[in-house]
């Protein structure tokens, strides 16, 4: 088996080196971290301003050599902070699911404004959250994953990364998923519940996503419409 971290590694950079806008997925990987641009420029011993500019476009494309050490850079941020990283990554490596229980799952080359999100599917927002963008999302089908998936499995939804919005379909009211997300942690930055109004949502979901700070939306965009219209954070 490989190691988690070679192939975290590779990932990071190869997303980097194929991306149409190198700099935006390079910020969506620090972002991604959670690590600082000065942090970053610490490790790299450059200025800030350098690291800005690469993400910005303002600097030509990095080279492999900066690239490298870009990685190096974020992997061993994480490890001094303990590996949280690292070891998601490793439990959804391998991750597969039935079509019936997850409709698509995906990560995104450079984060996405949530307004943005919302927006592209036609989404009513109910109560804002404390994360203004997203890196990925996950459409699921409510009733599968809490009957079929362990806790264990039912975490590897997030994917890459918790920062991510969770797509609940076949909802009635929205209780089971956001109860079900209480005792999975980390929590996602945005449950969006679909095929629901305002006035069918359970009357303590805004309460509970508030406490937890995550964002709640609702969209009754068809199914297979809404599908279509993810396909835009390719």
């Amino acid at each position: 088996m490989r190691d988690p971290r070679d192939e975290l590694a590779e990932r990071i950079a190869g997303e980097v080196a194929l991306s149409a806008d190198p700099g935006a997925t390079l910020r969506k990987w620090r972002e991604e971290f959670d690590v600082a641009q000065s942090t970053l420029a610490d490790e790299l011993d450059v200025s800030a301003s350098v690291v800005s500019d690469y993400e910005s476009g303002r600097r030509d494309n990095p080279g492999v050599g900066f690239l490298r050490r870009v990685v190096e850079a974020l992997l061993a941020v994480d490890e001094r902070r303990g590996g949280d990283r690292v070891r998601q990554h490793a439990r959804v490596v391998s991750a597969g699911f039935d079509q019936d229980v997850v409709h698509d799952l995906r990560e995104y080359a450079a984060t996405v404004p949530l307004t943005r999100f919302y927006r592209t599917i036609d989404a009513e927002a109910v109560v804002p959250g404390r994360a203004d963008t997203i890196a990925g999302h996950t459409v699921i089908n409510s009733v599968e994953a809490i009957t079929r998936l362990s806790s264990e499995e039912f975490y590897r939804l997030y994917g890459q990364s918790t920062n991510r919005a969770l797509v609940f379909t076949d909802i009635t009211r929205g209780e089971s998923p956001l109860v079900a997300l209480r005792v999975v942690t980390p929590t996602p930055s945005a449950v969006v519940l679909h095929g629901i109004t305002r006035e069918e949502l359970w009357e303590h979901a805004p309460a509970l996503a508030t406490a937890d700070g995550v964002s709640l939306a609702l969209t009754r965009l068809p199914l297979e419409s809404l599908l279509e219209a993810l396909r835009e954070f390719e």
